[in-house]
């Protein structure tokens, strides 16, 4: 995996496909690697770059906070150390406050974003998810706290079919085999980043085409943020998913990736 001196950290990152490039964003513990079952279809048409973000995977890990300001600013010289003038973006989560920042903040930078379970600001609710997120890293096995993310993330469907309950299992024993476990100050300034993250009023200033996505039955960034990023976004298209969580994008996985890449080729 090649790595890159941007922002003052060593950020690490993957590649695959070639053509215009499409930078991949990922969410808060997970690392770049997780975008493989969506990069899959996406390299077909395009040059897919997917980077462990600061605080996890084999990017440095610095001590925090961070801010989706800051990550945004880790991107924006990615893209200059790999000669990237402008890429198509997608975000996932925290991956998704981080690519709002990028438009904000570099605007020449990205040709259209897709935001994937986003948000705009936190209430208390997600705010108190994050801090209990912190709280369980602290005290539990890397299995268990597997576990608890998976609780906060699939929906009931994915749970009840046999198939996909048995890759749960497989995920927490996955989980505590990592040698690249993600430390906890990291986790604690990834968090620190999306719960202070506020973009709410900045929003209408973004000029990309956006594509906002996620499940409709997410209780750990609810639809309406969602909905409030979409309403604050200029001409923003968007698409919920019935039945499916923030994990929408695995519990719906051959629809999401063939409309993500449909309005990317047309975005």
């Amino acid at each position: 995996m090649p790595t890159v001196s941007a922002n003052g950290i060593q950020m690490h990152y993957q590649e695959s496909g070639s053509g215009e490039p499409l930078i991949c964003i990922m969410g808060i513990t997970a690392p770049g690697g997780v975008w493989e079952a969506h990069s899959e279809e996406w390299s077909k048409h395009f040059r897919c770059i997917m980077p462990d973000n600061r605080g996890v995977g084999l990017s440095d890990k610095p001590e925090g906070p961070y801010s989706s300001a800051m990550m945004a600013d880790d991107y924006a010289a990615l893209m200059d150390e790999l000669g990237i003038k402008q890429a198509r973006i997608v975000g996932c989560s925290m991956g998704s406050i981080i690519a709002q920042q990028l438009m904000l903040r570099h605007p020449e930078k990205v040709s259209s974003a897709i935001l994937m379970c986003t948000w705009a600001r936190c209430d208390n609710y997600a705010k108190g998810i994050f801090q209990h997120m912190e709280t369980c890293k602290a005290r539990f096995t890397p299995g268990e706290f597997m576990h608890y993310i998976q609780t906060l993330i699939f929906a009931k469907p994915f749970w009840d079919s046999p198939d996909c309950y048995a890759s749960l299992a497989e995920g927490q024993e996955g989980a505590d085999l990592d040698p690249t476990q993600q430390p906890l100050h990291g986790l604690q300034a990834q968090s620190a980043a999306c719960t202070s993250h506020d973009s709410l009023s900045e929003l209408p200033n973004i000029k990309s085409p956006c594509l906002i996505t996620g499940g409709i039955d997410d209780i750990f960034t609810p639809l309406w943020m969602a909905n409030e990023v979409a309403n604050a976004i200029p001409n923003s298209d968007s698409y919920f998913y019935d039945n499916s969580g923030h994990g929408f994008h695995f519990e719906n996985l051959q629809a999401f990736n063939e409309k993500t890449t449909a309005w990317l080729l047309e975005n």
